[in-house]
């Protein structure tokens, strides 16, 4: 029986979930949440994720949200012994520490820069903290091909997940030499596609509210 997912295709938490299933080969059964017509607020949906937020998963009666815990239940159930999300504890740490980076800090700070301006003008210390972000990002590679070793892993898929987006809205997260390098890499893995095109559409969302902003 596939996965139901829930997911808004601009929103970048979901991609990471879509690159990591095709790399698993799993199916997912794609249910679009229409978040503008408030279809993460009805009963059924908030019975199912409280939090309403995308993606959410729901695999066989049980329902999980926040991307990064997604996919690293889906290795656990259905890649045991991916590389992907290695079983040694001190690289599978490793791997842990960059996801929890990226929620907390990486595409946090995106989001607290990037929200506001629906309404007000561009924060541009805001801007530092985000460029400081991805300033650790470049750390994270020296002496690596990716973010959390030498090998494709999770950490990858969501923090590409989370700066593919930057570009779409004018944020450069490719000038620095490591960081170009390993994107480069990234873009060849299954289902990246879906990542490019999700920024495109997330592109579009956020230039449009700006927009309606300064109108």
């Amino acid at each position: 029986m596939p996965i139901d997912f829930y997911y808004a295709p601009y929103s970048p938490p979901c991609w990471s979930v879509l690159m990591v299933a095709e790399a698993l080969d799993l199916e997912l059964n794609l249910k679009i949440v229409k978040t503008s017509d408030g279809e993460h607020l009805t009963p059924e949906y908030l019975k199912m994720n409280p939090q309403h937020t995308v993606p959410t998963i729901v695999d066989n009666g049980f329902a999980l949200w926040e991307s990064r815990a997604i996919i690293t239940y889906l290795v656990n159930k259905y890649g045991k012994g991916s590389p992907l999300y290695p079983e040694d504890p001190q690289a599978r740490a490793l791997v842990d520490q960059r996801l929890y980076f990226d929620i907390s800090t990486l595409y946090q700070r995106y989001m607290d820069y990037l929200i506001p301006q629906m309404l007000e003008p561009a924060d541009e210390a805001k801007l530092k903290k985000v460029e400081e972000a991805l300033g650790f990002v470049e750390t994270f590679l020296e002496g690596r091909q990716y973010i959390a070793g030498d090998n494709l892993t999770l950490a990858d898929y969501s923090i590409a997940a989370s700066v593919i987006s930057f570009n779409s809205v004018g944020i450069d997260a490719f000038k620095t030499p490591r960081i170009k390098a390993w994107f480069e890499r990234v873009k060849t893995v299954p289902g990246f596609s879906k990542s490019e095109e999700g920024a495109k559409l997330f592109g579009n969302v956020v230039k449009e509210m700006i927009n309606k902003k300064s109108s």
